[in-house]
């Protein structure tokens, strides 16, 4: 079998059995595109001859053009689980990445808002107007429940229940999960649906099932929703950055501070690993005064 047929093969193996999505898929190939590309340029024409020896090459031919180590360690990754699909397959002996692991360097902190930034946010979306309405709902939303931008994205009618008080998420790797949406949140998006969604369908002639929609009426996109965020910002007193995922650490961070248990905010946030969900497990500057002044005897 030709390498692209390998590939081809890996690839739908990721999307049917893994779950991944595409834009995984597509990191994957980038990957390996490069690695690829090195060994045809090192003479290696065969991928299938790959040795551990090629593999130290690689790396410090990524090292020397000065890749960051997370990139190195995601290129890695991605192809370990490549030549391991060709091992299990009997197609290669052995994995030449098998013994290669290199760790990531110590996460940041999730940059989030405090409680008074996100009072201003909502206050610069505040109006009757049919995107002032979708914008409050969107905000409301993301913040109230966790959501990724690519959940919120893809958020239908039927997704809600309302008796319930809960979203019906289709996540990451083809994984379902059920996430509560606030009375903040179920208020904006009741107004939004009678009001601001109708009138923005009726001008454009519009039907569908997306929840959050854009001024022609159609379903918004992620960059859509990062871009209105955006505006948010600047319309805010706020002078800071803002990036669709704040909001998701700011979500879990509102509730780590306020007594949630980590395994709550694993599930609520749809993370796999528990390891995922523990970069959270920061506090701010007002809950260690707090936390000091209550605990300690000089405070």
């Amino acid at each position: 079998m030709q390498t692209d047929q390998l590939q081809e093969e890996f690839f739908r193996y990721l999307i049917v059995e893994r779950g991944y999505s595409e834009k995984t898929k597509k990191a994957y190939q980038e990957d390996m595109s490069d690695f690829f590309y090195f060994l045809k340029e090192s003479g290696n024409e065969d991928p299938l001859a790959v040795e551990y020896r090629d593999v130290r090459v690689y790396l410090s031919y990524l090292t020397e053009r000065e890749y960051s180590r997370n990139s190195i360690s995601r290129k890695m990754a991605s192809l370990r689980s490549f030549y391991q699909f060709l091992t299990k397959h009997e197609i290669v002996k052995e994995n030449p990445f098998a013994y290669i692991h290199l760790k990531k360097k110590n996460a940041k902190l999730p940059r989030f808002f405090y409680e008074k930034e996100m009072d201003a946010l909502f206050q610069s979306v505040a109006g009757d107007e049919p995107l002032q309405q979708r914008n409050q709902a969107l905000l409301e939303v993301l913040y109230g429940s966790g959501l990724r931008v690519s959940e919120c994205s893809s958020l239908t009618l039927g997704a809600i229940d309302w008796e319930s008080g809960v979203l019906l998420i289709h996540g990451k790797g083809n994984k379902d999960r059920y996430v509560p949406f606030g009375s903040y949140a179920q208020a904006a998006v009741k107004r939004y649906l009678s009001s601001g969604r109708k009138q923005l369908m009726e001008k454009q002639n519009k039907e569908h099932d997306i929840l959050f929609v854009n001024h022609l009426g159609d379903g918004i996109t992620a960059t859509g929703i990062e871009y209105v965020l955006n505006q948010i910002i600047r319309k805010s007193s706020l002078d800071s950055k803002i990036h669709p995922h704040m909001l998701r650490h700011t979500f879990a961070t509102h509730l780590l501070n306020n007594g949630a248990d980590m395994r709550t905010v694993q599930e609520l946030l749809g993370h796999a690993n528990l390891s995922t969900t523990q970069i959270y497990a920061h506090v701010t500057k007002d809950s260690l005064q707090k936390n000091y002044r209550q605990f300690h005897p000089r405070a």
